[in-house]
């Protein structure tokens, strides 16, 4: 005991006590921040449109830390918005693609990006297929004036092109496929994809398709977040009703909570990986 009480107290000035959690900067508790990452348009519709979504997300969960990061075109980029959580010593992210299928952003450009940054990330799954989003296009295709068949004759007659924006990537097509399948089964007639660039059929060239072979009744469901100009072109080309952008749908925003607490469930990495879907 006389050792201990002799010792200097500058030696016993090493000893300190633990800090509370919350006041360790990187120890706050809550939940880990959601990041939804959306392209980016030069199409200012885009972006009110995204913010939209976020506000309803919010309203959802109003406890959840919501962030927005675009892969190029509008700020704020995702390299600044996660440079920003760091900066304000957030320990936890999980990035939500508000894109529709895989493809190389979600590939490549969100988890390398998310693997870079100082904040450790989860990355969700994109949007799609998930039969959420059939409830926000069959909503949207209802408020363009889309109208089940009632007959026989009707349903021969009609059909629906979902129109997306297109991808390199193969799994990008599958996805949109399988999103048309659930669309058909909740319609009742053919839902064939296509494409505003780089996949086959066009839009275009799929209600061509569709018209020869008798289906003369065509909607154009608009497989997209946001405005833009591909959704633009898609629409023009539709020979009945065209559907709006999914947007900040109810659907969507639940979808975009799913997918976080998909991501969330997972093990914390210091690097990013792509959740299951």
């Amino acid at each position: 005991m006389n050792r201990i009480s002799s010792q200097p107290a500058a030696r016993l000035t090493l000893v300190r006590p633990a800090p509370r959690p919350g006041t360790d900067g990187r120890r706050r508790p809550g939940p880990p921040a959601l990041v939804a990452v959306a392209h980016g348009s030069r199409d200012p519709r885009a972006l009110s449109t995204v913010h939209a979504l976020l506000d309803r997300v919010r309203a959802l969960r109003p406890e959840l830390p919501v962030h927005l990061g675009h892969i190029e075109l509008n700020e704020p980029l995702l390299t600044d918005t996660l440079a920003r959580l760091d900066a304000t010593d957030t320990a936890d992210a999980v990035l939500v693609p508000l894109l529709l299928s895989r493809g190389y952003h979600v590939r490549r450009d969100i988890p390398e990006t998310a693997a870079a940054a100082r904040v450790r990330t989860r990355v969700a799954a994109p949007l799609g297929p998930h039969p959420l989003l059939v409830d926000a296009l069959h909503a949207r295709l209802t408020e363009a004036g889309w109208r089940a068949p009632r007959t026989d004759a009707e349903r021969r007659t009609s059909a629906v092109v979902l129109a997306a924006a297109g991808s390199r990537d193969p799994d990008a097509a599958v996805d949109t496929g399988r999103t048309a399948r659930l669309l058909s089964a909740r319609l009742g007639v053919p839902v064939v994809p296509a494409y505003a660039t780089t996949s086959a059929p066009t839009v275009p060239l799929a209600i061509k398709a569709l018209t020869a072979r008798g289906r003369h009744h065509v909607a154009v469901a608009s497989y997209f977040t946001a405005p833009g100009r591909f959704a633009t072109e898609s629409a023009a080309a539709a020979p009945g009703p065209a559907a709006a952008p999914l947007g900040p749908h109810e659907a969507m925003a639940r979808l975009v909570l799913h997918r976080y607490d998909q991501a969330a469930a997972t093990p914390a990495r210091t690097t990013a990986h792509l959740a299951s879907a």
